[in-house]
């Protein structure tokens, strides 16, 4: 009981952390942001249900919403560094400070995921492709849920790091499958067939690797890059420190930023465009736009396609302005010959500039859709020059927000 109640001290003294930035987050609008955007999804669904195109592709909507928070799983375990000496002699007890961190990461998930699967149901009754009542799919996504949870515990105790990538996909790709046969296969009881038996050879491919009984630095990884998105997200609305972001390796991307002259007044670029790509922020970005791309489609023919263009470059831009504190709190800053008054110029420099292009992208299958169905060109060309104007006006927000910490540097 002594671990649980260490866990449990830890957790209380992260959160309290947390909750003084709260109020701060509330008063940024947020809230009322939030229930803005209710009411306008609300209507939206509510006059697209009652006129469903015949030829939507309920089946694939039904994945792609359900599909990614099915499978994805994340463990809070509060962990430090120092655990590895001290709590190494208790390591055969360790599954009492572990275990609440499994459940916690459960049942906080399921939560998201049955308000997306309730939300989705009546879509994926009325088309008439749903052989099961809502209670029998959120069974199965609990039990889905569940499975890949475990696999995701598993895979962080998994010794090589090339086995835990490996093992990774071929959870995403097991989860997947069964959630496609739950979708598709007419019979309730083929669909079940299928997940017991693709299910049983998972757990079964899961006891090949080697493990280790804690793997003390992958959870000490873990908690830290979750520490820091949590931060992250508060960095949005309130100055606060950024500490512990997570790492990438792109090789992909190495060559990004070798093109900028080495000089004094663009060496924070370089650095900026360095971190950025190796950033979790990358990563983020790109789903949110791939994310972006699909939803403007679906809904590009009216001018709930141009609204939902708007809120997605809101949206990335909210998330790129964490840039402008990635290097406040670290010491990788001071190796570099940064001159005075230059940081804000180049953190709105490289924001501006990703948003100009990814405003572009995304007005692609606003253009399309609205191409494919004859709809308002007045529509499709206003959609993207209030995209333009709202990169325009997010980069005013944050002049005028920030020149107040530039002095502070």
């Amino acid at each position: 009981m002594e671990l649980r109640a260490l866990r449990s001290r830890r957790k209380s003294s992260f959160w309290g952390q947390i909750i003084p930035y709260l109020p701060y987050v509330f008063q940024s609008g947020v809230a009322v942001v939030l229930l803005i955007l209710c009411i306008v999804f609300s209507a939206w669904y509510t006059s697209f249900l009652q006129a469903l195109p015949p030829d939507l592709p309920v089946r694939w909507i039904m994945l792609l919403l359900l599909g990614p928070l099915t499978v994805y799983s994340g463990f809070r375990t509060y962990v430090q560094p120092a655990d590895v000496v001290f709590l190494l002699p208790q390591e055969s007890k360790m599954q009492q400070y572990l275990s609440p961190a499994y459940f916690s990461g459960v049942i906080y998930k399921l939560l998201g995921l049955f308000l997306i699967a309730v939300t989705a149901w009546p879509m994926y009754a009325r088309s008439g492709e749903a052989a099961v009542p809502l209670w029998a799919l959120l069974l199965v996504l609990l039990l889905l849920k569940v499975l890949s949870a475990y696999g995701a515990w598993q895979e962080i105790r998994i010794s090589t790091s090339r086995a835990r990538i490996g093992y990774r996909l071929l959870r995403w790709c097991f989860i997947l499958l069964m959630l496609a046969a739950w979708i598709w296969l007419p019979e309730w009881w083929k669909s079940l067939l299928f997940m017991l038996l693709l299910g049983a050879n998972y757990v079964l491919a899961l006891r090949f690797p080697m493990k280790h009984a804690v793997a003390w630095e992958n959870l000490i990884a873990n908690e830290k890059a979750g520490a820091a998105r949590t931060m992250m997200i508060l960095g949005w609305f309130v100055e606060i420190p950024a500490e512990g972001q997570k790492v990438v390796r792109r090789r992909w991307l190495s060559m990004a930023g070798n093109r900028i002259p080495w000089k004094p007044g663009t060496s924070y670029r370089y650095l900026l465009t360095k971190t950025f790509v190796r950033s979790e922020l990358l990563g983020i970005v790109t789903r949110l736009t791939l994310l972006g791309l699909l939803i403007v489609y679906w809904t590009g023919h009216s001018w709930v396609g141009a609204a939902v263009y708007l809120f997605f470059i809101f949206i990335i831009g909210t998330q790129l302005s964490a840039l402008r504190y990635v290097h406040r709190d670290s010491p990788a800053a001071s190796y570099y010959p940064i001159l005075q008054g230059v940081r804000m110029k180049e953190v709105l420099r490289l924001i501006t500039r990703l948003l100009f292009v990814l405003a572009v992208i995304l007005w692609l299958p606003l253009f399309a859709a609205a191409a494919g169905s004859g709809s308002s060109l007045l529509i499709t060309l206003g959609g993207l020059a209030a995209g333009m104007l709202l990169v325009l006006l997010l980069r005013a927000n944050w002049t005028r927000k920030w020149s107040g910490l530039e002095e502070d540097e």
